[in-house]
């Protein structure tokens, strides 16, 4: 096995850790987050029926942003999400980190949602 081989394995085997766990249904749909090295991507996503509700990313035209691979870009995306959530009327989500450590882009994603009204 390559290492290229074994470092998607051990990513596929993370993100299965945390999904066994979270389970996005109507009442509180799945926040999920995906991060690439360029862009963030944010969805509100309701499991029982396959649908995203709500998505918010860097690559959306019409935001104002310093970058987009960095810190302050994920805090915009977390309020942008937040902001369209709650113009749909969803106020609780649960947080789907992918396979990401909850530290850096992602924890700033995630704290500006909440402090723009999302409850998780």
């Amino acid at each position: 096995m390559s290492r290229r081989d074994s470092t998607i394995k051990a990513a596929r085997r993370r993100r299965h850790h945390v999904r066994k766990k979270i389970f996005g249904t109507r009442e509180r749909p799945r926040l999920s987050v995906f991060r690439s090295n360029r862009h963030v991507y944010a969805q509100i996503i309701d499991d029982t029926v396959g649908a995203t509700l709500v998505s918010a990313s860097t690559r959306a035209k019409g935001l104002q942003m310093p970058g987009t691979g960095n810190k302050k870009a994920s805090e915009i995306i977390g309020e942008t999400i937040a902001k369209q959530a709650l113009g749909v009327g969803i106020k609780c989500v649960c947080f789907d980190r992918n396979r990401y450590k909850f530290h850096g882009r992602v924890k700033a994603l995630a704290d500006s949602a909440r402090k723009h009204g999302l409850v998780f």
